[in-house]
């Protein structure tokens, strides 16, 4: 174990003298795939499905608003942006350099929809309390079109100059003509119609929340479900090149997110609280779950697609849908279709552009803003992508090249306490010319700020660099990608290794469970064996008699009787995570000295044998070690002391004190004596009949000592009595009920 410590201690780059105030045994913490990657942020670069890092597209600033949240984006034909936000209902007008001005300003809150008015101008919705505006290219408004309906979500124009409305919260879908006169065109009977677009046929599409359904709607209005998803919302569709469409949907809606605001700062972690206790709590096996949950209704309510928040789904022409990709943790706004054919999403709630391609279509990030939701996408006309945000609300473009520079900063690693870094590595492609820089920095608070050290310098050998930050608590790690004239460099992990300071081993709990009671070894092959016992099992009478009640917990088999046997089991936490093993203990009531039970237990669970100690009140003390995980010099234990409990393994005395008859009834006095427990239960037996329970004169069973008298009737009376008595821990003892012999005269 040695050889492999000094070993493993060389490989991280430790200092021995540092060992003392540590764990043997160092962690690494590695980065390697999508999901790992995607925990950190990026600044120019992409994180593919299979888990690399590689220079991405651009995103830079085109126009910052004061708005906290933009919803739409929509082309002029000269070039220019319209953008509708919120909270102050007003709508921007960019221009291709990026210079914006207030186009309009409505006295409505929010604007979700524009859409491009025949003839110039556009149309604008706005919510609540919705109606539609239209405003001339000089920014002159006016009311177009006063639904009674409160929210304005989407808006399309026709072929012919027809205006639709998509409205909430009835669902309903609006026809207005180019004069402004509306009536409603379809109601959706959903809660609110989101999206809406063209197919080309010109037919119109709708999407729904409350429930997430797609519909194709003809001329006349007649109504055709392309897709019913199990999610509760259709946050937006976009017509592709061949008659492909494409629907973002999501859970719950996404129409009005919060603004931003200062994460809470963390409580600390509850101390776990040393508890004992003598009776088990019982546990039950549930059933399945369909079983428990009664008969299953006629139609099966709507639920969401297992724990996903969001999905995009792909509309063929001939009718078909391909679910082609589930987002578990973002939720999508809005999709794209970029130069090359890849499809662009827009999600939050932590401002991630993905891009699928391929067949299959696969998920890589492309870009991450700084903002938490991005709301709208746009192709313009050079090519690139623009993209609105919101919390806060700006304007980016996403260039349609890779990066010369990009940079990945790692979420921060919590080593639980002080801990000595050891030896950073990294695994990466790098063609000539082309640089991968790793440097890290470490701290004692969880989100970094002033207090941290500063960035190290690059490390230079990616088979194991020692990291030079100070140590501490935190610890965070930067990659800097940058790209040569012709070719890019690809960062496939990165692992640090470090050694957390041991810390103490905790026992939380100790349960004494009720003498007699113990469990087999789950699922035992041959003879059923008893879990935590250790040697032979004492021959005693009754020892198979099982114990009625619900099956154990699921680390334990069936609950048995076995006299003579008491079953300790005990919670232990490490926060090192080390491995542990127990020492039980154990000393008399009012002694001083605790004798060893068993030493070096793997298992939480001891079962005694208390025929080998004279009867009395005791207490068991479990010590654990976290031995197996460090050095002699390292390890550390904890403890925790039971409540007190008795041992008694000799049954109780029954002395018949008077046999008198009144009558046709005879009475029988007997008493029942246990030096070390209480009675339990007194009962009696005619001829080898039933057991019948005889109270206690004073009501109650709850002494050493207890009186009874027994009465019995008319033919009772003539049949020979067998008394019993049990005291507290099921010691048994029985005797004939008969007048005691006469003493012999002197």
């Amino acid at each position: 174990m040695h050889k492999r410590l000094k070993r493993s201690l060389a490989t991280v780059a430790v200092c021995a003298a540092t060992a003392v105030a540590h764990a043997a045994l160092p962690t690494f913490w590695s980065v390697s795939t999508e999901a790992e990657f995607l925990q950190g942020e990026v600044e120019n670069l992409s994180i593919d499905t299979y888990g690399r890092l590689t220079l991405g597209p651009t995103a830079t600033p085109a126009y910052e608003t004061n708005a906290p949240f933009l919803w739409t984006l929509v082309p002029a034909p000269d070039g220019s942006v319209f953008v509708g936000s919120g909270n102050e209902g007003q709508v921007y007008r960019v221009d291709t350099a990026g210079r914006g001005t207030v186009f309009f300003d409505a006295e409505e809150l929010e604007v979700h929809a524009i859409a491009l008015a025949p003839g110039g101008g556009v149309y604008v919705g706005t919510s609540p309390e919705g109606k539609v505006y239209k405003v001339d290219a000089a920014g002159s408004a006016t009311v177009f079109f006063d639904p009674p309906d409160r929210y304005i979500w989407s808006l399309a124009v026709d072929g012919t100059g027809q205006l639709f409305v998509g409205t909430g919260d009835k669902g309903v879908i609006y026809k207005v003509t180019p004069d402004g006169k509306g009536a409603p065109f379809y109601e959706t009977k959903a809660t609110h119609a989101m999206s809406l677009a063209f197919d080309r046929e010109g037919r119109l599409l709708a999407g729904t929340e409350s429930p997430g359904r797609v519909f194709q709607i003809d001329a006349s209005g007649k109504p055709f479900v392309l897709l019913d998803s199990p999610y509760n919302e259709i946050r937006m569709l976009r017509a592709a090149p061949g008659g492909v469409v494409y629907a973002a949907a999501v859970n719950g809606r996404q129409a009005a997110p919060p603004p931003a605001a200062p994460p809470p700062a963390p409580e600390p972690a509850p101390q776990p609280v040393p508890t004992v206790t003598a009776e088990v709590t019982v546990v039950a096996i549930a059933p399945d779950a369909a079983a428990s949950a009664g008969p299953a209704p006629q139609t099966p309510p709507r639920t969401s697609q297992g724990q996903s928040a969001g999905a995009i789904y792909r509309l063929l022409p001939d009718g078909n849908w391909d679910l082609v990709w589930q987002l578990r943790d973002d939720s999508p706004y809005d999709v794209a279709v970029d130069a090359e054919g890849g499809l662009l999403v827009a999600t939050g709630a932590n401002g991630k552009i993905y891009r699928l391609a391929g067949d299959p279509l696969q998920p890589a990030l492309v870009a991450r803003a700084t903002a938490q939701q991005v709301t709208a996408l746009l192709p313009d006309a050079s090519g690139r992508m623009l993209f609105a945000t919101s919390n806060p609300g700006k304007v980016f473009r996403l260039s349609p090249t890779r990066a010369d520079r990009g940079t990945y900063t790692s979420d921060v690693r919590d080593a639980l306490t002080v801990a000595t870094w050891g030896a950073i590595t990294w695994q990466a492609i790098a063609p000539s010319g082309t640089r991968v820089e790793i440097s890290t920095r470490s701290g004692n608070t969880r989100t970094p700020d002033e207090t941290w050290s500063d960035w190290s310098a690059p490390y230079g050998d990616p088979q194991g660099s020692p990291i030079t930050s100070p140590r501490a608590r935190y610890l965070q790690w930067r990659a800097v990608l940058t790209a040569g004239r012709t070719d890019a460099p690809v960062l496939t992990s990165v692992t640090a290794a470090y050694l957390p300071r041991n810390i103490r081993p905790r026992v939380t709990g100790i349960t004494v469970h009720p003498p007699g009671t113990v469990f087999q070894r789950p699922f035992p092959t041959g003879e059923p064996e008893i879990a935590g016992f250790q040697g032979d099992t004492p021959d005693r009478r009754a020892a198979s008699a099982q114990i009625p009640g619900p099956g154990a917990a699921p680390a334990l088999g069936r609950r048995v009787y076995q006299r003579g046997l008491l079953t300790f089991v005990w919670r232990a936490e490490d926060e090192n995570r080390d491995e542990l093993t127990y020492d039980v203990l154990y000393r008399r009531e009012g002694e001083t000295e605790w004798r060893p039970l068993r030493q070096r237990l793997t298992d939480p669970i001891f079962v005694w044998d208390t025929t080998s100690v004279p009867n009395g009140r005791y207490l068991v003390q479990v010590v654990a070690s976290d031995a197996p995980s460090n050095s002699p010099e390292t390890a550390l234990t904890g403890s925790l002391e039971s409540t007190a409990f008795d041992i008694d393994t000799t049954p109780p005395v029954i002395t018949v004190t008077a046999v008198r008859r009144e009558g046709t009834r005879t009475i029988i006095a007997f008493d029942v004596r246990d030096d070390h427990s209480a009675i339990q239960k007194a009962e009696y037996s005619l001829d080898g009949d039933r057991w019948q329970t005889v109270y206690p004169r004073d009501g109650i069973a709850d002494s050493r000592m207890e009186q009874f008298e027994l009465t019995l009737e008319g033919a009772e009376a003539t049949r020979e009595v067998t008394l019993r008595a049990i005291d507290a821990l099921n010691n048994v003892t029985s005797a004939r009920g008969e007048a005691p012999a006469a003493a012999p005269r002197r």
